[in-house]
């Protein structure tokens, strides 16, 4: 236990000072003419009375204790471990065609409703990248920002599809803006990239992802198969590739990550507590035995 303001504790003299008194003292109060005739000896009597004696000075102890604020140190109950997720959505002119971008909208949308507590990014991306909403928490913000991702908005320079570009992008967002917590990019296209078939650029990006603790997820949206650059990448980095061709399919590939990487807890560090009730509880249980050794355990003169 410890005390916010320990110093008050010094005036439990006075409490201690009041007990030896009554305790050492034996003829102090009124003297009645009862007093003064003979009495046979009552020793259980004598000694809850003169027990009474003390409950003043518990009263006042307790009231000490109280002002110099008792504190216990307690350790709540575990805290969600933040997980950074930034989306690296595609804007290119393909992803408008068979309603792909809706689709991964609404299911943009359902994810972020389902890990609520974690902080999400948009970056979009087609020939160049934009970094839309950094790491927030504010889950409308990035409901805001799907709407500017609709590729029929973006300029004709963001018509093509240059993965490998946008995830050096993302991931040096990343890594300036997630310092605590786990790290997540969940990319989201449907075409092939200009700019990973070098094989060294590949390698390049799978080392940059790895050093940084940062596990890519893509979602291929379209019913062509996944490109085997972008899926080895994720599984380089411990995430996987899917492959969803209509809303229904979108939306089990959104559950099964968020399976895959569920919420996180660990234990909180301990915190104080105030902690009066103990203390309260002393000094009513000792004021109320003095009022009733007061009124109802001693002789008094009205």
């Amino acid at each position: 236990m410890t005390f916010s303001a320990p110093m008050v504790l010094l005036f439990l003299a006075i409490p201690v000072i009041i007990a030896v008194f009554a305790w050492q003292h034996r003829g102090w109060g009124l003297a009645m003419p009862f007093d003064h005739r003979s009495h046979r000896k009552r020793r259980f009597l004598a000694f809850v009375l003169k027990g009474l004696e003390f409950t003043p000075a518990i009263v006042l102890a307790a009231v000490i204790i109280i002002l110099a604020g008792p504190q216990e140190l307690r350790r709540p109950s575990n805290q969600r471990v933040l997980t950074n997720i930034q989306f690296c959505f595609d804007v290119s002119g393909s992803m408008n065609s068979g309603g792909r971008y809706t689709m991964a909208r609404t299911a943009v949308e359902n994810f972020i409703d389902s890990r609520q507590g974690d902080a999400f990014g948009m970056t979009l991306f087609g020939s160049y990248q934009i970094r839309w909403v950094p790491l927030t928490r504010d889950l409308e913000a990035i409901r805001q920002s799907l709407e500017f991702a609709d590729p029929r908005r973006q300029p004709i320079h963001m018509g093509g599809t240059r993965i490998g570009s946008a995830l050096k992008f993302c991931h040096a967002n990343m890594v300036a803006e997630a310092e605590q917590g786990d790290r997540m990019i969940v990319l989201v296209s449907d075409g092939m990239s200009s700019d990973l078939s070098d094989p060294s650029s590949q390698a390049d990006i799978a080392e940059l992802l790895e050093g940084s603790d940062i596990t890519l997820y893509h979602v291929h949206v379209g019913t062509s198969s996944v490109p085997a650059t972008v899926a080895d990448l994720a599984r380089q980095s411990g995430g996987e590739a899917f492959v969803a061709t209509d809303r229904k399919s979108l939306d089990r590939v959104f559950d099964h990550i968020d399976r895959m990487r569920p919420a996180k807890f660990e234990p909180g560090g301990t915190v104080p507590m105030d902690n009066f009730l103990p203390f309260v509880l002393v000094a009513l249980a000792a004021l109320g035995l003095h009022v009733m050794g007061v009124l109802g355990l001693r002789y008094t003169p009205w």
